[in-house]
């Protein structure tokens, strides 16, 4: 069994790729060809060890090449896929990057048309066709897709608002839900990442875009109604909330009952013991159920050494079995290709997609316009800062606060 290797390069070293490289003899002619995967997606080691061990070897044998998988964030890629543009020298067969920078890749002409229009049975999701296409043409292949679900832990049902169904909750009954718990456990229960720059953003955006709101305005009208109702929930989060980089440990702990995150993070605390928990699409506002979505894509970079095994690489990767077959096994992410739904079935994974889907399809749902800002983390500090004094703090609706802090969003466009 392979063994897992997160390779970390550092950025004096971007144009010249791996170190193995470097003077190494003539292969020989029946050698596998190394195809290098450059991705910013499948980070946990868990999820590396499942695509060598169960996704890989076939495609592997197919083609008599061995994939090695390195894992770099969206701006080392970004400084990388330049210094190569400009020197020519290229080391990198496929990237793996996040819709918000897709533009950036497409517009400094980074990667190269995919011939999709030869690859049977791929129909990409609407939700993400801006992204991965300009001008008509298909720029990358959509993979990792997600949303934002609600999960409660079944201990929570006794507090839910008589009548209320959890799958077609609204978000002023999640409050209500929310300070019912609190007042019937003498403290709160309620979690989101507390954490600076972490998905509060993208958990109260999604909420404010259920009320009608743009993403990821602050203060728009949706998002004021989303902030008075927010602060009804003062007490309803749990007392070590702004602790939590992520909501999967502390609901899997039963330290928290309830959350609306990222459905890889519900997914994985919903699939450790399914009979504890009921997940559900986001709750919906008045203009219905409200998400940011994100998707990651497959491409090709000009001038790839290997790259018609590559383009092979984003076919075997995007046939709706193996697309299925990889969202299960990498934390229950959305396989965004319509036909993948298909093969979908009833275990507690595939119901976790399935909430995905339904919210995909039917939701309002926003992507992360990150490229349009001059730091996308400092936007986050915002939102967390005005969660912080806020909701957090004084439990007070401040309307003036909520207008400053979109000045400082507003600053940080380019």
């Amino acid at each position: 069994m392979r063994k897992v290797i997160v390779t970390f390069i550092l950025l004096s070293m971007l144009t010249t790729g791996f170190l193995f490289a470097a003077g190494q003899k003539e292969a020989s002619p029946n050698a596998p060809t190394s195809l290098i995967v450059s991705s910013r997606l499948y980070s946990p080691a868990s999820e590396q060890k499942f695509l060598y061990d169960e996704i890989f070897p076939e495609f592997e044998k197919e083609n008599n090449c061995v994939v090695k998988f390195e894992i770099l964030d969206d701006t080392v890629l970004l400084k990388r896929a330049k210094l190569q543009s400009e020197t020519g020298r290229v080391t990198t067969d496929v990237v793996i990057v996040h819709n918000g920078v897709m533009d950036q890749w497409i517009a400094n002409k980074y990667v190269e048309e995919l011939p999709v229009k030869d690859w049977p049975g791929r129909t990409f999701s609407k939700a993400f066709l801006d992204s991965i296409m300009s001008n008509g043409k298909t720029y990358f292949a959509p993979v990792g897709g997600d949303v934002y679900l609600l999960l409660a832990n079944k201990k929570a049902l006794k507090y839910l608002p008589a009548g209320v169904d959890v799958q077609n909750i609204t978000w002023e009954q999640y409050v209500d839900w929310a300070v019912a718990i609190a007042n019937g456990e003498g403290e709160g229960k309620c979690a989101v990442t507390g954490v600076p720059m972490k998905s509060l953003v993208y958990m109260y955006g999604g909420m404010f875009l259920s009320y009608g709101g743009p993403f990821p305005v602050i203060n728009s009208p949706g998002a004021k109604e989303g902030w008075k109702l927010l602060t009804k929930m003062h007490n309803a989060y749990t007392p070590t909330v702004m602790t939590y980089d992520n909501v999967t440990a502390p609901m899997k702990s039963g330290e928290a009952w309830l959350t609306v995150a990222h459905m890889a993070r519900t997914g994985e605390a919903y699939r450790s013991n399914p009979s504890n928990y009921v997940i559900a699409p986001a709750p919906r506002g008045p203009k219905g159920i409200g998400s940011i979505a994100g998707v990651s894509g497959f491409g090709v970079p000009v001038g790839a050494e290997h790259r018609d095994l590559a383009l092979k690489f984003i076919e075997y990767m995007t046939r709706p079995d193996i697309a299925v077959k990889v969202a299960r096994g990498t934390g229950g992410f959305l396989p965004p290709i319509d036909e993948a739904i298909d093969v979908l079935g009833n275990s507690p994974v595939d119901e976790v997609i399935k909430k995905g889907v339904l919210v995909l399809q039917k939701g309002v749902v926003s992507g992360v316009p990150g490229s349009a800002y001059t730091s996308w983390g400092a936007v986050k500090q915002v939102y967390d800062d005005v969660f912080k004094e806020m909701i957090i703090g004084t439990g007070v609706y401040d309307e003036t606060l909520i207008d400053n802090a979109q000045k400082k969003i507003d600053a940080l466009k380019k």
